[in-house]
């Protein structure tokens, strides 16, 4: 399978421009639906405002700095190959409304069917649900947001395993928001609130996240099986990843300071860690992926030699797009940060290609990707202007 060539030769495009590559693959949340979770989520906070305010006030602004960092570590993440901003968006408010709602509409069956003998009328937890009912609830509603992901236009979203653990972790986030909130508006004393806040917003910010990446784990192999039935093994093993691992994190609260903080330490931590080489090693994936389909995309006229020299590290694009700002504002530089983004979507999409997922719908998406390089090249001049552009390297050792 080639790249598709452009009309008149691979630079004369003189009718592919700026609108052609806003409508290719223009996958996002409609914002209506945004705005009604967004809403959704604010009646939630109200309703505990209502109950306790001043807990809730406080709840409010740390939880809210402290998922601002988590937030911000997955957008440091998404850098290589940016997922689209509603998308994010909606992962995150799918947390703190659907997620949240599914959760506990599940959590009132789940109790009522498998312990009977609790009171309904009763305040507080049962060791019960919080050990086995809210990981088992909790964990699926936030996975659906990824089964979800898995199917229709926004499955041309998920083409490295950064995308889905991003996406993972923004559900996690706006969950453990609004999560974060209601226990520590439900403190009997600011002291207990604070307290609360040390455990959840200082010991475990990215808790639910956490939990969540293994669901995404099964996701993104789910998405490399052929077979309807080992995706579904897949998907399943890493949903009681996701329970199981949370399961142990809110069991541990049961058992005294000793063993919560043996958790931490002895599991939460070393996953953790795993967790972020996983998501590094992922990252430089992503940009060995693009350097590999760089040169297929010169020889077959879609970018050029130069443009390839810069085009294959997020270091050399930041050069490329400041220098075309220097001398062409902030328009000039943003074209051709439009540009790079282009060639790292057709570089995945070629990638899925050669690893033998092509079908006809495959081939159409790497035709359409392919005109919306040559649409990014018209909307950009600059691109002109950087024909002679060389990066920064290093000097050469002296021998």
């Amino acid at each position: 399978m080639s790249y598709a060539g452009a009309p008149g030769g691979p630079h004369r495009f003189p009718h592919y421009g700026a609108p052609f590559a806003r409508r290719v693959r223009s996958v996002g949340a409609p914002l209506g639906l945004i705005i009604g979770l967004g809403t959704l989520a604010g009646l939630i906070v109200i309703l505990l405002t209502l109950a306790n305010p001043v807990g809730t006030a406080i709840g409010f602004v740390l939880s809210s700095v402290a998922m601002t960092l988590v937030v911000l570590a997955y957008l440091w993440l998404d850098r290589w190959e940016p997922e689209p901003p509603r998308l994010l968006v909606f992962a995150f408010v799918w947390g703190t409304s659907v997620a949240v709602v599914i959760s506990a509409i599940l959590q009132i069956f789940l109790d009522a069917w498998l312990n009977p003998a609790v009171d309904p009328a009763a305040t507080g937890m049962s060791p019960f649900a919080l050990v086995v009912g809210a990981p088992v609830t909790e964990e699926a509603a936030k996975g659906l947001f990824l089964l979800l992901m898995m199917n229709g236009a926004r499955r041309n979203e998920m083409n490295s395993l950064t995308d889905c653990l991003v996406y993972a972790g923004l559900v996690g986030a706006g969950f453990a928001w609004l999560e974060d909130i209601l226990y520590i508006a439900n403190g009997e004393s600011l002291a207990d609130s604070l307290f609360t806040a040390v455990l959840r917003l200082v010991m475990g910010p990215f808790a639910h996240s956490l939990f969540t990446t293994l669901f995404a784990l099964g996701v993104w192999f789910a998405l490399h099986r052929r077979s309807g039935i080992a995706k579904a093994g897949c998907i399943l093993l890493g949903y009681l990843g996701a329970v199981v691992l949370h399961a142990m994190w809110n069991g541990s609260s049961l058992l005294g300071a000793g063993a919560y903080f043996g958790t931490y330490v002895f599991w939460m931590m070393p996953v953790f860690g795993l967790a972020i080489a996983l998501a590094v090693d992922s990252r430089r994936r992503e940009q060995r992926v693009v350097a590999e389909k760089l040169p297929g995309m010169v020889a077959a006229g879609v970018i050029t030699a130069n443009e390839a020299t810069w085009l294959g590290s997020l270091r050399t694009r930041r050069q490329a797009v400041a220098e075309a700002t220097r001398f062409g504002g902030k328009p000039a530089g943003d074209s051709v940060k439009q540009f790079a983004q282009r060639v790292v979507e057709l570089a995945f999409v070629r990638d899925r290609f050669d690893r033998g997922f092509g079908d006809q719908r495959l081939a159409a998406l790497l035709h359409e990707e392919t005109f919306a390089v040559y649409a990014a090249r018209a909307a950009s001049p600059a691109l002109q202007r950087l024909a002679g552009f060389r990066t920064y390297a290093p000097p050469a050792p002296r021998s």
